[in-house]
């Protein structure tokens, strides 16, 4: 298993009902994660690591106004775009900001950090100061609205709530990254917008390393889904705690984790995992997680709803 590798993405949980699907929109969502799978699968393929393969992954789901991250992330109660990121890989090393309302890739943000501070997090204007002072692209705040997610800020706050993609018209959410390279090294990335009509100054799991991003030796782990809930019950390393200390199965952790821990911490969502020996796990509590999926030798593959080929989920 040495010589191998896998990586999967997801572009959040919840989604489009299947009723409401269009040809033309799944081609779309399919499309995006597509070449966010060809992004990192070609680093991987070429020999270069999981951290490279699930940045290039994570970049090409921020800069797809599809997505909740990056470019089409979602408004504050305020009327403004508060970005989380994180990144962390097998070795330990990790980083992340939070608040971030200017960088154009927040996840580039997360990886900067780690690797040019001796901290994990950054938080809102130092966060963009930071990635400015490393020379990373910035933008002005209208880069990174659209219009539906305008539409669905003004839905939310006449429902008056805060809301999670699944809960809103054409659901589409944050994303993340899992890979394993040809080293047997992992790593994970996760971003995110947040919820819509959040608080200011509202943090959720993406950044919070443990609770909905983790990498270890074991296994590499990004989640989607209600943050506080996923915050509550340390999701993404609960799974590698049940894989390290229970002796579970990558399948048994994170099913245990997506389908009944965090409901039972007052949520749903999802979230993608791969392990040592590269099997992925893809478990959502949803109506349905755009993600996909590709190993080494094999071909690439993508979905939306519940579908026979998916793997462990």
């Amino acid at each position: 298993m040495r010589d191998t590798w896998t990586i999967a993405i997801h572009g959040g949980a919840g989604t489009i009902r299947r009723d409401e699907l269009t040809p033309d929109k799944e081609a779309a969502f399919r499309a995006a994660l597509h070449a966010a799978l060809q992004a990192g699968g070609a680093i991987l393929d070429a020999g270069g690591s999981a951290e490279a393969a699930v940045i290039a992954a994570a970049m090409s789901l921020e800069d797809c106004p599809l997505f909740n991250a990056g470019h089409g992330s979602t408004f504050t109660a305020a009327g403004s775009i508060e970005m989380d990121a994180a990144l962390m890989t097998s070795t330990a090393r990790a980083g992340a900001v939070t608040g971030a309302t200017r960088i154009r890739n927040p996840i580039l943000a997360a990886q900067a950090v780690m690797r040019a501070t001796p901290h994990l997090l950054l938080a809102g204007q130092a966060a963009d100061d930071f990635a400015a002072s490393q020379g990373l692209a910035l933008e002005a705040p209208a880069y990174f609205e659209t219009e539906h997610r305008r539409q669905q800020l003004l839905a939310a706050q006449a429902a008056q709530t805060v809301s999670l993609d699944h809960d809103l018209p054409a659901k589409m959410g944050t994303i993340g990254a899992v890979a394993r390279d040809r080293n047997g090294m992992l790593a994970a990335a996760t971003s995110t917008g947040g919820m819509t009509n959040k608080r200011a100054g509202r943090v959720g799991d993406t950044p919070i390393l443990g609770a909905g991003t983790w990498a270890d030796s074991h296994v590499a782990v990004s989640c989607t889904g209600t943050g506080e809930a996923f915050m509550r019950c340390a999701a993404a390393h609960e799974i590698a705690a049940l894989m390290r200390l229970a002796g579970k199965s990558l399948a048994e952790a994170t099913a245990e984790v997506a389908l009944i821990r965090v409901p039972e911490a007052g949520g749903r969502g999802g979230l993608i995992a791969v392990d040592a020996e590269g099997e992925v796990a893809l478990p959502f509590g949803t109506e349905g997680m755009y993600r996909g999926w590709w190993r080494a030798g094999a071909t690439p593959h993508t979905a939306i709803h519940q579908e026979q080929n998916s793997p462990r989920e």
